[in-house]
Order: structure tokens, then sequence, then C-alpha cells
């Protein structure tokens, strides 16, 4: 039988915030390189960003029960992230299920499946990260799991994680360690942006990275100046 859980913990919406300020890669990698999601997901607008609470939302082999089940569940700052228990392209989204979802304050989606109605999708704006495109539909027999803890392209995402897309991909960030990576991520684009200068003026990233004395160590040869 399935589970529905209304008594999600959600990341708290300052932390969400600021975390949509940060690029997927600076998160990724400001968390010790965890939390990506697997690169087939890909947008279907590029130039977005988009981030939110984890709606989490487990579909059975073309079957979209339980996006509807998570329609009901929904609240605004959701971003709602659908995964098969079984690999399946179908187009389990579409123009009104997204309209459904906007309605309730969703700000996006990420499924690792199909989606359709691509062109109304873009009309919308409504921000989709989908593996597939897929005009065949899906019934609604058997609704799966809503708000539980699901594996959704390689990682593992509870309900009210912190969820960012961009056109990089697709980073989760556990609710209990959003604060940290939010330091991380500032200590890091701080770094970056001296490196920058630096980089500007003409100096190289052998010497910058500490590189040259690593790869002359590591056999490479002719790199002294």
């Amino acid at each position: 039988m399935a589970v529905v859980d209304r008594t999600t913990h959600r990341a708290d919406p300052s932390h969400v915030r600021t975390l949509a300020t940060f690029a997927v890669a600076t998160i990724h990698e400001a968390q010790d390189r965890t939390g990506l999601l697997a690169p087939r997901l890909r947008p279907l607008i590029p130039g977005q960003r988009v981030a939110g609470t984890a709606l989490t939302c487990e579909v059975y082999p073309g079957d979209n029960s339980s996006i509807h089940v998570a329609g009901d569940v929904a609240q605004r700052g959701d971003l709602l992230v659908v995964a098969p228990t079984s690999p399946c392209d179908d187009g389990y989204f579409g123009e009104l299920l997204a309209t459904h979802l906007v309605a309730r304050g969703v700000v996006g989606l990420v499924i690792d499946a199909g989606v359709r109605d691509v062109a109304d999708l873009r009309d919308m704006g409504f921000p989709v990260w989908s593996s597939a495109i897929s005009a065949r539909g899906t019934v609604k027999q058997t609704p799966g799991n809503v708000q539980v803890p699901l594996v959704c392209a390689g990682v593992s995402i509870s309900p009210g994680d912190v969820v960012v897309a961009d056109d990089d991909g697709v980073v989760v960030v556990a609710r209990e360690d959003a604060l940290d990576v939010i330091a991380e991520c500032r200590l890091r684009e701080a770094t970056e942006a001296v490196l920058r200068k630096q980089l500007a003026a003409g100096e190289g990233t052998l010497d910058l990275l500490g590189l040259r004395q690593k790869f002359r160590d590591a056999g490479l040869r002719d790199l002294d100046r």
C-alpha cells in the first residue's frame, strides 16, 4: 500500500532563497562534490535556475497516479521530484498538471522520466528538468509513495530537502545541512572572485592553483619556466 506523508518538515524558506543564488556547480563543489543528480536530467527551458523544497513522488512504470496525489499534498515553494520505480521514458507530465501545480505554488519539476506538451510547458515558463520527452501517455491505476525518501537519478532525496537546478544540472542539499553548505558556497565564491582577478591580470592556473610542482612531482617534464 502506498504511503502519503503530510507531516514533512520543509527547509527554512530563507535557506532555499539563499541557495537559489548559487550555481549548481558551486553547491556541488561546496558540499564535497556530492548531491549531483545524473546528467541525463536536462532543462526543458535553458537559462532558468530554480530552487525549492523537495516534494518527493514515486511512480510506477507508465502510471502517473501519484503525481496527482502529490499535487494535493503540495505547498507553496515545493519542487516536485519524480522517480519511477523502474526505468520508463513515458510522458508522465504535461501542461494540465503544470497548470495545477503552478496554482498550488510548486516552483518546478525534476523527473527521471519523460514529459510531454513541451511547447505548452515552454510557453508557460514552467521549469522542468527531465531525462526524456515522449508523447506516450500514462494510466492512472496505482499510486506510489508520496513524500517519502527516494532515489532520483542516482541520488537519495528526502522530503523537505533543498533542490537547486540550472543549465548545469540538478543538485540536492539535505535540509539539515543547508546553513553549512551556504557558508561553504560563500567562501568558495569569495575565493573564486580573487582568482578571477588574478587570471584576468595574466597569471596562470599552474601557479595560482599550485599545480606546477604537483605535476612536476608526478613526472610531467618541461614545466620549468
